[in-house]
């Protein structure tokens, strides 16, 4: 789980890459495509652009290079060339990235057109839940912690925290240890070390917690039809905080 020196060096370049990819949708007219038209972009701009592997392609026998989930979809969602992003609609968009043998992992959750307050309240409360979670990340903090931050946050707010997914180790592997819950008690599980690097990636619903698996055997849904979305970002445990090394342009971590 502890990364030395070169590897970090190996993970922040991936991170930066990856955070490319997503500055680049931030000025891609999303609505009126299809996911899968999003999808075959973002392939072609991980690989003729940056010069690096899609890494969530072929993993676990997946088809695509990123997960767009819309709406009531809490994640996995499949790219397809009959979803199109329509106006009102929120979509994340899951991405990992393979540069030099050490992958990043990010999210972002758009907003399609004209989104009404209710879906903005959901995006930007799951936006700071994460960043609450990140917040703590420190040697001698724990993974309790972590999950503490962000479910008191949701909660908060109304909002419940999906329990059956959570945020992973990262580095050479997609899914390494250790598994990062986003509801705890704080003082609870692994206590972080300098040079740990995983992903805190909060899926909070606007209704209750319970989710359902679709047919495809990836898409997983809320139970009630209601709302859900997801942040996140990859960090590195510094010998003095957290470092985020998917952040993009503009991104700051907040005071």
């Amino acid at each position: 789980m502890i990364k030395t020196g070169e590897e970090q060096a190996l993970m922040r370049a991936s991170g930066r890459l990856l955070a490319q990819v997503f500055d680049a949708l931030d000025e891609l007219p999303l609505l009126g495509m299809s996911t899968l038209q999003v999808n075959d972009w973002v392939e072609r701009f991980i690989v003729d652009q940056l010069h690096a592997r899609p890494a969530s392609k072929g993993q676990y026998g997946f088809a695509y290079v990123l997960n767009s989930s819309i709406d009531n979809v809490v994640c996995h969602g499949v790219p397809s060339a009959d979803v199109i992003l329509r106006s009102g609609s929120i979509v994340n968009l899951d991405i990992t990235l393979e540069k030099d043998g050490y992958i990043a992992d990010s999210s972002k959750t758009y907003l399609i057109g004209e989104v009404d307050y209710a879906a903005k309240r959901l995006v930007r409360v799951t936006r700071e839940a994460m960043w609450k979670g990140i917040g703590v990340v420190r040697p001698g903090a724990t993974l309790g912690d972590i999950g503490f931050a962000i479910q008191q946050h949701a909660k908060a707010h109304g909002y419940s925290v999906v329990r059956e997914f959570c945020g992973h180790g990262i580095g050479q592997e997609m899914h390494e240890e250790p598994q990062v819950l986003h509801y705890g008690r704080r003082g609870d599980g692994l206590e972080l070390e300098e040079g740990m690097t995983f992903t805190i990636e909060p899926m909070i619903n606007q209704g209750r917690a319970a989710i359902d698996m679709s047919d495809d055997g990836w898409t997983v849904t809320t139970r009630d039809g209601k709302l859900s979305t997801q942040a996140e970002h990859t960090v590195l445990v510094t010998a003095d905080g957290v470092e985020v090394l998917t952040l993009r342009t503009g991104e700051r971590m907040p005071d």
